[in-house]
């Protein structure tokens, strides 16, 4: 038995603060740990020995902070966006810096501009930027220190206090500080010849320009990380902020309280124009009912007394009292955030190997600098180029691209598909969906309605508003779901003598006259002759996999009702989308043969298995994946989960069983099937878009590495590039929030 909890994690700075806080919890017995970076969240599995304050003291021991995230008894919307205060600060700090860092830049690139003595000017500009400005990557570096570790902040604050310290040493220990001093600004640094000691020139530019550049990186990566989380916060403020609930019962006053004292079983009351409160049952009232934002479909759906209704959905007409059934964390809206933010928390596959390569790439950087440092200087080309190479390498060479690379683009991705009623369980699912090219395709409930309807009315001897409205009066008497489909067609007289006959009809007296309804074989034992017209629609009812039922009074069979199953709409669309997918649809179904035909040829599907048991579904995708195809499995039901599972990518319609939708690895909020389309695309959308980050994110290291080595990048140029890998990564990602369904 183990028990999942989450941290928020504060001080991480990079992918190599995760990757040492993830390698420490891991560390511990029996505990399986991911950090993820972008979330700045770690999600930990542990077992019952391992307690919250041993997770939390081992965080701390690696120089982080953490909280155990604790689910809230209720989810209500704020009044304002949250003001994010580190956010704030850092703003404060890069304004200032960037005041700061611009005079000092401009004078070391502008011989013109360089007046008697401006290099104690510039000094004077620099030092608050070296010092304070650069503060969060030297306090970050000297933590990580006194804990035995290197990350990127360790790089920055080498590279800044390097530039740094050399310009002091040259202006006031070397010939740097003279009147009269000119510094000549170089994109590519001057190698001179011979050996030099550099104490006439000055790197505050350097220092100054790396720290501003830096600062604006992580500010807007910060606020970029920020914008890719708000669709999840989008979905966690549907909820409403206050309910008035009926302490006295129904009949009794209303009391509105905020939303986070509502307990399971209070009474509430939705007026039209209002947000369901939480999921709940409809006590009295009649209304329609709003789902889109949550569900993506359109049409009001109609509540009474019994019906239960979701929280954050919108009351359209009539007043509701509602009974409580869940709250807070158990809400349907709270799930589909956890949901959201699970999938945010993995890694794909992608992601672990840049992980590892960022968690030693610090230590060969610093040691590359060095080593370029002493080449340099045994090369005789004098402390001015070695510093200048060693210090471009330390600043080229952090990793943020890479630990940004997967959850930027996974938080837009999973955030996007929330706003379309698409939940991504993880990281892995976008792996699948590259390689699918088969997809299995459950028949009721996930191709069809599920909902037994009348479809057709054939009368014979009498006028077909009789047919029915007999019809329906003898049905209103019984449960059975096509009885139910029946009865709902047309309004009832007066019902007596009602006689259920189980696997056959029913008998009674409608209206005075004595009538039979249900299988041909229950009229012709009650004396009722079915004339030809009749016995044919039967006939072509059956051989179309629907279900014919015949109604009979005086003597004969008066009409037939062909009640089925109905296709839904978007069906045969959507079957067309999987197809321009490269996915190969098969119908499966425990129906029998004639019913999977009928639909498949509807729909333009070739390929059907009916009369398939839950188990021989497993198996069917089990022998579809011995045969080498990578399967895909679209169902709604509990018979549906053991396959949905088994699947090398298990889709749930959200309008099914809840056993369906844990067992699957996509699910479908809405009952359109033509969503399923749309997020496999958004998936390898995502995917694709991940890939391309840490292509851009490995190259961009693997091109500048040997530029900086070689003397061919000034260090502050190298800054701008670094900051300028990151900002590209995050906005990369954010390209995902534009993807529209088809």
């Amino acid at each position: 038995m183990t028990v999942e909890l989450d941290l928020d994690i504060t001080g991480m700075t990079c992918a190599s603060c995760a990757n040492r806080i993830e390698r420490k919890l891991n560390k511990l017995e029996g505990v399986t740990a991911t950090v993820n970076y972008a979330t700045e969240r770690a999600t930990v599995s542990a077992p019952p020995t391992v307690d919250e304050t041993t997770l939390l003291d081992t965080v701390a021991a690696a120089g982080y902070g953490a909280t155990v995230r604790r689910p809230a008894a209720q989810t209500p919307a704020p009044d304002e966006a949250p003001v994010d205060r580190e956010l704030l600060a850092l703003r404060d700090r890069l304004v200032v810096a960037a005041v700061l860092t611009v005079p000092v830049i401009a004078m070391a690139m502008v011989p013109a501009l360089q007046f008697d003595n401006w290099q104690w000017a510039s000094l004077t500009l620099a030092a608050p930027v070296a010092t304070w400005g650069a503060w969060p990557f030297h306090r970050a570096a000297w933590t990580n220190l006194r804990h035995g570790a290197t990350t990127m902040d360790t790089l920055v604050s080498l590279g800044v206090i390097a530039a740094f310290g050399w310009s002091l040493v040259a202006l006031f220990w070397g010939d740097a500080g003279m009147t009269g001093m000119k510094h000549p600004f170089d994109l590519i640094p001057d190698r001179g010849e011979g050996p030099a000691s550099g104490l006439g020139d000055i790197y505050l530019e350097t220092a100054s320009g790396v720290t501003t550049f830096l600062l604006a990186g992580r500010y807007f990566e910060k606020r970029s990380k920020r914008r890719a989380g708000d669709a999840l916060r989008a979905l966690a403020d549907l909820g409403a902020r206050d309910v008035a609930v009926l302490p006295d019962g129904p009949e009794g006053a209303e009391s509105r309280i905020p939303i986070e004292r509502l307990q399971q079983g209070d009474l509430f009351v939705v007026r039209p124009g209002e947000k369901v409160a939480t999921d709940g049952e409809v006590v009295s009232g009649q209304s329609a009912v709003d789902a889109s934002l949550l569900t993506g479909e359109s049409v009001p759906v109609e509540v009474g007394p019994g019906d239960e209704v979701v929280g954050a959905t919108l009351n359209s007409s009539g007043r509701l009292v509602v009974r409580a059934t869940r709250v807070g964390a158990d809400t349907h809206l709270a799930q589909l955030a956890r949901l959201v933010e699970d999938a945010q928390a993995g890694k794909a596959q992608v992601q672990r190997l840049a992980d590892r390569i960022s968690g030693v790439f610090v230590p060969v950087v610093i040691a590359l600098a060095v080593g370029t440092l002493g080449f340099w200087l045994g090369a005789g080309s004098g402390w001015e180029i070695a510093l200048t190479a060693a210090v471009a390498v330390l600043i080229i060479a952090c990793p943020c691209a890479l630990g940004l690379a997967t959850p930027t683009a996974l938080m837009v991705g999973t955030g996007r598909g929330a706003q379309l009623g698409i939940l991504i369980r993880g990281p892995e699912v976008l792996e699948a969906t590259r390689a699918v090219d088969t997809v299995v395709l459950d028949k009721t409930g996930t191709v069809t309605t599920g909902d037994m309807r009348l479809s057709a009315v054939v009368a014979d001897g009498a006028s077909e508003s009789d047919v029915r409205r007999i019809a329906a009066t003898l049905e209103s008497g019984s449960e059975h779901p096509i009885a139910r489909a029946i009865a709902a067609d047309a309004g009832t007289g007066v019902l007596t003598d009602f006689t259920n006959s189980p696997g056959l009809g029913v008998t009674g007296t409608v209206d005075g006259v004595a009538a039979v309804i249900g299988r041909p074989s229950l009229l012709i034992a009650h004396g009722l002759a079915i004339p030809d017209p009749l016995a044919d629609a039967v006939t072509d009812a059956e051989s179309r996999g629907a279900t014919p039922v015949v109604v009979g009074w005086d003597g004969r069979a008066r009409g037939v009702l062909v009640v089925g199953d109905q296709v839904k709409s978007s069906s045969a669309e959507a079957v067309a989308r999987l197809r321009q997918l490269g996915l190969r649809p098969v119908l499966l179904t425990g129906d029998n043969e004639r019913a999977a035909r009928t639909v498949a040829d509807e729909v333009g599907i070739e390929e059907v298995r009916a009369g398939v048991l839950p188990a021989e579904k497993v198996a069917f995708v089990r022998a579809l994946q011995d045969e080498g195809r990578v399967v895909a499995m679209i169902g709604d039901g509990v018979n549906d989960a053991a396959a949905l599972a088994q699947a090398d990518l298990g889709i749930a319609m959200g309008t099914g069983t809840d056993v369906a939708r844990e067992a699957s690895d996509l699910t479908i909020v809405s009952g359109d099937l033509r969503v399923a389309a749309d997020a496999v695309r958004l998936s390898r959308r995502t995917l694709s878009t991940i890939r391309g980050n840490l292509f851009w994110a490995f190259a961009y290291n693997i091109a500048a590495l040997p530029l900086a080595a070689a003397a061919l990048l000034n260090p502050m140029l190298a800054g701008a590039a670094m900051a300028a890998s990151s900002v590209f990564v995050v906005t990369n990602s954010l390209r995902l929030r534009r993807f529209r369904p088809a």
